[in-house]
């Protein structure tokens, strides 16, 4: 009977140093070094393994699962960044310049919410001394030349009868004129622009105070909407965008992009790819800014043959090499170097490197590779 009892000890200890997930791509066994676990808890092992008990591995949410093999769409990532809808956003310039002034509501400011056609700021223009005085000269010399024109009609209308009704429609119409070019001068001498949002949308950027000097074509304010942004990729491949079938963001869940459009003519050795961004909850909300850089996953209408995996079971090795957790007995961990793709912002495939059901660490892996 105690015999009988050793050997399932024996039995049950082999078991544990075989269990699933000790073996690589190839069948090779991955535990055959002999390493012995530390009865102080948490360490790393002399060939590069570690040991997490099983109280520590429940603290520190450990969870595993059996890696099998599958097939997923193939991708490429792309470099990117966030841009503007040219249809939802826009710029508020000034076309000559001059003297900021607060509106009705005081100047908008980032983040506000501003409608098509609202007052955003009033610019008061400014011209130089020597012609502002021109300006002036010219005021009066129109002005007294109204005043000459408007006796003469009064008097020629007293004459109404005697004089030709010609003479009067003259005196008439060149006083209407100085009167006219009296009033553009003098509205001239103090005018005021208003600078109005040309889209609804929210104030991205605000870039003026009180008092602040502008010149012509600055840009004061940028309105865009936040619920119609697009993502502008680039690529060397004229082939890529007629194998796209999907894409993602990358560390950026929740945001689904469509193409829409690819350029046919290179921009700095790359072609430009278009998408446009939609939230995958239908909300309006997301979780990207303009101007951002991103990296783009692009799902192929091609298949890939590997392992799929969340993306936060891939750690990096000290030598930089990406590598997952495998489980090799109840509380020993192998680091294993792999190789692999992004399916999208949550998932990778893992092309080489894995051998069918390992067990893989799908969370927790950081916080194991952080034991020293």
């Amino acid at each position: 009977m105690k015999r009988i009892v050793i050997m399932s000890a024996v039995l049950a200890v082999t078991m544990a140093q075989a269990s699933p997930g000790a073996h690589g791509p190839n069948g090779e066994h991955l535990d055959t070094a002999s390493a012995t676990p530390s009865a102080a808890g948490l360490s790393r092992l002399p060939d590069g393994s570690v040991n997490v008990p099983m109280l520590s591995q429940r603290r520190l949410a450990i969870r595993t699962e059996i890696a099998l093999m599958s097939e997923a769409s193939a991708t490429t990532e792309l470099p990117a960044k966030v841009i503007a809808d040219p249809n939802a956003s826009g710029l508020v310039q000034t076309v000559v310049g001059g003297k900021i002034e607060a509106g009705s509501q005081g100047l908008p400011f980032a983040g506000k919410t501003v409608r098509k056609g609202e007052v955003l700021a009033v610019v008061a223009h400014h011209a130089d001394p020597l012609a502002l005085s021109g300006q002036r000269a010219q005021l009066a010399e129109l002005r007294g030349a109204r005043e000459i024109a408007q006796k003469r009609v009064e008097r020629l209308k007293g004459l109404e009868g005697t004089v030709p009704r010609k003479e009067i429609e003259a005196a008439q119409t060149e006083f209407a004129s100085l009167r006219a070019r009296e009033s553009a001068i003098g509205g001239g001498l103090a005018a005021k622009e208003n600078v109005v949002a040309p889209v609804s949308g929210v104030i991205a950027s605000a870039n003026v105070v009180l008092g602040q000097v502008v010149e012509s074509k600055d840009v004061l304010f940028e309105i865009t909407d936040p619920a119609k942004v697009m993502v502008e990729a680039t690529t060397a491949d004229p082939a890529l965008a007629a194998n796209i079938s999907a894409a993602t963001i990358k560390a950026t869940p929740g945001v689904r992009l469509e193409l829409i459009g690819a350029g046919r003519s290179l921009r700095d050795g790359v072609l430009p790819l278009t998408f446009k961004a939609v939230a995958s909850d239908g909300t309006q909300q997301l979780p990207i800014a303009i101007g951002q850089p991103v990296t783009v996953i692009a799902n192929s209408k091609q298949s890939v043959k590997g392992f799929v995996l969340p993306a936060q079971a891939i750690t990096r090795n000290p030598a930089n090499e990406p590598v997952v957790w495998i489980k090799s007995g109840a509380e020993r961990y192998i680091p294993q170097p792999v190789q692999y793709q992004a399916l999208d912002a949550n998932r990778i495939v893992v092309t080489k490197g894995l051998g069918d059901e390992n067990r893989v660490v799908v969370q927790g892996a950081a916080l194991i590779a952080q034991i020293r």
